[in-house]
């Protein structure tokens, strides 16, 4: 008699099971996810034009921290940011862009950004390096929207900042951040964009 109970019971548990599990992936999903909004900026691109959250509006984007003078990570973020960019392409996401924000902005130039990231094959039509703001606006605006920290020392040529990549969904909010540097997965960071495309 019990086995008669459990076998007609095993389909309809199966389906519960199925369903609960279909509906804990959904509320998981990134494109319900809301975060920090980045809020409205305009800044300098490497091309020495104004570029931000107006030319952003509706797309898709990925953010990160470097300097052009680094001389530990920032090589390998960019070089990531390019592989990422590069794979983004070949996946068919053709309306993401990338962001690159520079943390030495007295010193990092549109042309001698233009000039760094030109090592590693850009696209600049869908990657923007930005500059164009103060010391003080750059920490700021890293540790206010990003919760990143940023600060360059006293009489020192290099800058504090953090390693993550932020992914940037179309309402212009930070829904996620990723690792740079050894641990960087662009292959995550790929699957995500293509959840929230």
């Amino acid at each position: 008699m019990e086995d008669t109970i459990l076998k007609r019971l095993r389909i309809p548990l199966l389906l519960l099971l199925i369903f609960s599990l279909i509906s804990l992936s959904a509320c998981s999903s990134l494109s319900n996810k809301k975060g920090e909004p980045v809020g409205n900026f305009t800044y300098t691109d490497e091309n020495g034009k104004p570029f931000g959250m107006k030319d952003l509006k509706g797309k898709l984007w990925v953010a990160n921290f470097i300097f052009t003078s680094c001389t530990t990570i920032c090589p390998q973020l960019t070089y990531q940011m390019s592989e990422l960019q590069k794979k983004a392409k070949k996946e068919g996401l053709k309306d993401v862009h990338f962001v690159s924000f520079s943390v030495d902005p007295e010193v990092d130039t549109p042309k001698r950004l233009k000039n760094y990231a030109s090592n590693f094959q850009p696209d600049f039509s869908t990657w923007h390096l930005l500059t164009g703001y103060s010391q003080a606006d750059v920490e700021k605006f890293a540790l206010d929207k990003f919760k990143e920290l940023v600060k360059k020392p006293e009489n020192d040529t290099q800058v504090v900042h953090g390693t993550s990549f932020y992914l940037i969904n179309k309402k212009g909010e930070i829904i996620k951040d990723y690792s740079g540097g050894k641990d960087f997965q662009a292959e995550e960071i790929i699957k995500d964009l293509k959840g929230l495309d």
